[in-house]
């Protein structure tokens, strides 16, 4: 990673659920050498928080707006984070991030 560390909190909305998206969110930022980690929301959205260096949550913030091949991605919130590392790698969850 170049830079310092930030983090970001995403909500994604659309038809992302059912559809690999929590998958490839990891395989994604895993690529980027993102941490952190993507789980769904009761409201039908995917959620996610990713550590990294700007440039890469930039390039995840861009792959999100698409999303894998059966997605329908129709919004993505951005709101960044303060505070230290968090994860040592970028997994899927079963609920919010603690």
């Amino acid at each position: 990673m170049t830079g310092p560390v930030v983090r970001a909190r995403f909500v994604v909305r659309g038809l992302v659920q059912g559809v690999n998206f929590r998958a490839s969110v990891v395989q994604e930022a895993s690529a980027r050498r993102l941490t952190g980690r993507v789980w769904n929301r009761e409201d039908g959205a995917v959620e996610l928080v990713a550590e990294g260096d700007q440039t890469s949550l930039e390039d995840l913030a861009r792959w999100l707006g698409e999303g894998p091949r059966l997605a329908e991605v129709a919004a993505v919130e951005r709101s960044d984070l303060s505070g230290d590392r968090r994860y040592r790698e970028f997994s899927m969850a079963y609920g919010p991030a603690s």
